[in-house]
């Protein structure tokens, strides 16, 4: 597993074995069950977390109670709530696990830390925010242009291996659609 996250850092900089050592002791590994939460709204997000196998569900609770879902984490991505993590404010987002997850996490302070130390690293996550902000574009831009089935034309794209791991009810919520809409756009 720890070889896991090394082939994922070195996708974006190379790291001697006695560099990446040297960042994996910035990191602790945590395990949560099916349903546990890794982060909750109102509580505050210390660690960023790199997925080694499971799967997750970045939400926020709508003022009528409605649930939006922002995201889904997989394998070898990376889930936090940014805003609270990098502020030290309280979330607004959840982080559920749909699958029982494992994960490498990191602290704001270890990863300044690591950061200051080892500069190659402060690349490394200067990319992974870069590529999150992408994303988060994208999907900003898929939902307020795009038809619903469009929007299930992109989700199919972006996570094919999902739809036979994810309710239908939560791919619902992603796309901002009803369940029933969702019947009919993946029978059309």
């Amino acid at each position: 597993m720890k070889q896991q996250l090394k082939q994922h850092i070195e996708k974006t900089i190379a790291l001697s074995d006695r560099e990446f050592d040297f960042v994996f002791s910035h990191f602790d590994q945590k395990s949560f069950l099916k349903h546990q939460f890794i982060i909750q709204e109102g509580n505050y997000a210390h660690n960023d977390y790199f997925l080694i196998n499971g799967l997750v569900k970045s939400s926020h609770i709508g003022e009528e109670g409605k649930e939006h879902i922002l995201q889904f984490g997989t394998e070898n991505s990376w889930v936090s709530d940014p805003q609270a993590y990098h502020t030290h404010a309280k979330a607004t987002l959840n982080i559920q696990c749909l699958e029982d997850t494992q994960t490498y996490l990191i602290s704001f302070q270890e990863k300044e830390k690591l950061c200051a130390d080892l500069t190659k690293m402060e690349k490394f996550f200067s990319k992974k925010t870069s590529l999150e902000q992408i994303t988060l574009q994208r999907r900003i831009l898929c939902l307020i242009s795009n038809n619903a089935q469009n929007r299930y034309e992109d989700f199919l794209r972006q996570y094919p291996n999902l739809i036979q791991r994810i309710p239908k009810t939560m791919i619902a919520s992603y796309l901002g659609v009803s369940r029933e809409t969702l019947s009919r756009l993946s029978h059309a």
